[in-house]
């Protein structure tokens, strides 16, 4: 006998139908998964013996037993499938004749039937509602996160005889329901600017990355809070949109790291120096999104950015540029969002005290340039925010008064990203650092005294063509944060103060 049911195997951040067709006939006795699957889906067969044997119906010994995932040529892994092969199989065998057209069947299962949890039930439900499924039936523990997705019917299950009661009418299975309406993005950080002693500079340029969305780069000596100012940057950033939520929950599912059925709060990621390309930008034989993607939405910070292997660090020249990564692979090449503000710290020296008043610095000038030669100048050249960071005073540091706090900060920020919200509704894009050419063009209209004052400094700071355009970027968020509709003379000399030493 044959029975097929419906499956899908999640690709990058989207999702391919896969066809589990069961098949079951009198032979020699075999058990065979066909269908280019991977070392996991191979080993569910004693899985799926043990779980159909532990819930109470006959296994078909003594038969041959062949499955194949279809398309043949699409390489499946993990153990998503295991449900639906032992679906198919107590079908068969209790000679159950059912239409399961309309639905999509996943989970993994355990020895005794129960299902277990699955990574990327997000994207797959989305693909389900795509393509016209109108049921569901995820592990209970993941209904939460499939649920996100309204317009199918989700059914929680709890293990393989739940399915099986369920699918032949003696025991309907509850449909699981939630929404966004009710959602609420996080507020709470362990961190805040008004903890933050001095660094008003530094503190206005997180300010305009956070406004504007613009990548920064931070310089000074050990122990000046660059550290500290970065991990303090998500505490003033808007929070999560429901779709941008959506879009953080569906690559954290996928890539296995979702806690909870929906991410609320801005992603803040901070691989070690010594992560590898693929950990940093995505890969692996079936590629995974990495670190880079991981922070889409959010913020991606790089301390020590020069100790980092300059092949890692060349990788994120597309991402910084279109707010995607682009992997390729054996198996095919496939693209993930990497839309995230980018804070990068450096010590000016190996010793860390080059730019230091106080304390001379111990390295020999060779080894001062090429400690700084170790960030090429393309890759500089990508971040909009070049930011001294001093030592601070001791006056300043003892002293009792709090600074401003992140949410009165949050608020300015709030006020700018919603004039770029309606100045760029129907564009595809959200923040002034995305602006393309023609937006620069229509929304950076510069007076005489401005393009005076930006010719000279082309002229003197020998500006490429990108730092330019960043330039007129970081000058219409400022005139944003003012609230002017066109960029003035004031406005384009503080953003000209950001390409500073670190060039």
């Amino acid at each position: 006998m044959f029975f097929k049911l419906n499956s899908a195997a999640a690709v990058g951040l989207d999702c391919l139908p896969v066809d589990v067709e069961v098949d079951i006939s009198k032979g020699q006795t075999n058990f065979s998964i066909v269908g280019m699957a991977d070392t996991a889906i191979k080993e569910a067969k004693d899985r799926i013996h043990s779980a159909i044997k532990n819930s109470g119906f006959e296994y078909p010994f003594n038969f041959r037993i062949l499955i194949n995932l279809a398309p043949a040529d699409l390489p499946k892994e993990g153990s998503a499938y295991d449900l639906p092969m032992a679906v198919g199989m107590v079908l068969i065998g209790q000679e159950i004749r059912v239409d399961l057209d309309d639905a999509l069947i996943l989970g993994e299962l355990a020895l005794d039937g129960a299902v277990r949890h699955i990574n990327g039930v997000l994207p797959i439900a989305l693909f389900a509602k795509k393509n016209g499924i109108k049921k569901i039936f995820v592990p209970a523990m993941d209904a939460p996160e499939a649920g996100l997705v309204e317009g199918i019917i989700i059914y929680p299950v709890k293990d393989l005889k739940t399915v099986i009661t369920h699918i032949v009418g003696d025991e309907q299975i509850t449909p699981y329901r939630a929404s966004l309406e009710s959602f609420e993005a996080r507020s709470e950080y362990e961190t805040d600017m008004a903890l933050i002693k001095g660094q008003e500079f530094a503190k206005r340029a997180l300010e305009i990355a956070a406004s504007g969305g613009h990548n920064v780069i931070l310089s000074g000596p050990p122990g000046s809070g660059k550290t500290l100012l970065a991990k303090t940057l998500p505490s003033i950033l808007p929070a999560l949109t429901p779709d941008e939520a959506l879009e953080v929950t569906k690559i954290y599912s996928v890539a296995g790291l979702l806690r909870g059925n929906l991410v609320r709060e801005r992603p803040f990621r901070s691989p070690h120096h010594t992560a590898s390309a693929p950990a940093l930008i995505g890969g692996g034989r079936i590629p995974r999104p990495g670190e880079i993607s991981l922070a889409h939405r959010g913020v991606l910070f790089l301390d020590e950015f020069p100790e980092f292997p300059r092949f890692v660090t060349e990788s994120l020249r597309q991402p910084l540029e279109d707010g995607v990564i682009t992997v390729a692979r054996a198996q095919g090449t496939l693209s993930f969002p990497a839309r995230f503000i980018l804070v990068a710290s450096q010590n000016p020296c190996p010793c860390g005290f080059a730019s230091d008043p106080e304390r001379p610095c111990v390295c020999p000038p060779g080894q001062i340039t090429r400690y700084q030669q170790k960030v090429s100048g393309p890759l500089l050249d990508r971040i909009d925010l070049h930011v001294e960071v001093p030592r601070v005073p001791f006056e300043k540091l003892s002293g009792g008064d709090l600074a401003e706090s992140s949410s009165n900060i949050r608020a300015r920020v709030e006020k700018a990203r919603a004039i770029q919200a309606r100045r760029f509704a129907g564009r595809g894009i959200h923040t002034n650092s995305e602006m393309r050419n023609v937006d620069l063009r229509e929304f950076c209209q510069l007076e005489d005294s401005v393009l005076d004052l930006l010719r000279v400094a082309t002229a003197q700071m020998h500006l490429s063509a990108r730092a330019f355009s960043r330039i007129l970027k970081v000058s219409r968020t400022i005139a944003d944060l003012d609230g002017s509709d066109k960029i003035q003379l004031a406005h384009a000399a503080e953003a000209l103060q950001y390409r500073g030493k670190t060039d």
